[in-house]
């Protein structure tokens, strides 16, 4: 029993070895996040930028053909942050030897991904962390590769609410009070 016990142990050990070795490196690198601050109920502009490995590129969020799988940034807020409209960057014109009728919308280099922010008017002061992903399809000048992952993570700071500028509003005035 105990030699079908170490060649089981033995095959567990070549398949994680085989699996590490063919992990696929991260062509895309989430660049540090610029500090984000929000008062409440007023959005907020968060630059999110990412660094594209030299030699590669990754498909824009408009890439050209219905055969390319997209770029998509998905940010998953927490309670009392919301996020509102995200803004791509515009590709640039690419055209590749295999394909040279048909050229495609890249991301090249760095390039940066707007989010707004807000913070419910309920939102207690404080930071609170934003967790997202970044989906993309990256390829060289031969090949593409199976779409990966890249984790995006910022902290969003809700700011004290200013003295007189509560939620407190004027009261309704009667229509005939100036007559």
């Amino acid at each position: 029993m105990k030699p079908a016990l170490m060649a089981f142990a033995l095959m567990l050990v070549a398949t994680a070895m085989a699996q590490t070795a063919v992990e696929t490196p991260s062509w895309v690198t989430p660049l540090p996040v610029a500090k984000v601050s929000v008062a409440s109920g007023r959005p907020a502009k968060v630059q999110l930028r990412f660094k594209i490995a030299n030699g590669y590129h990754i498909n824009s969020n408009q890439p050209g053909s219905e055969l390319l799988i997209p770029t998509k940034l998905q940010l998953n807020p927490p309670t009392d942050i919301g996020v509102g409209s995200i803004t791509y960057p515009k590709g640039r014109s690419l055209t590749l030897a295999v394909a040279p009728d048909q050229p495609l919308n890249v991301y090249t280099g760095e390039f940066m991904i707007a989010a707004k922010v807000s913070a419910m008017r309920t939102a207690t002061p404080g930071r609170y962390k934003v967790h997202g992903q970044l989906k993309y399809q990256a390829c060289n000048d031969r090949s593409c590769f199976p779409p990966k992952l890249a984790p995006v993570e910022f902290e969003v700071s809700v700011l004290k609410p200013k003295a007189g500028t509560g939620t407190a509003h004027n009261p309704p005035q009667s229509p005939h009070a100036h007559k």
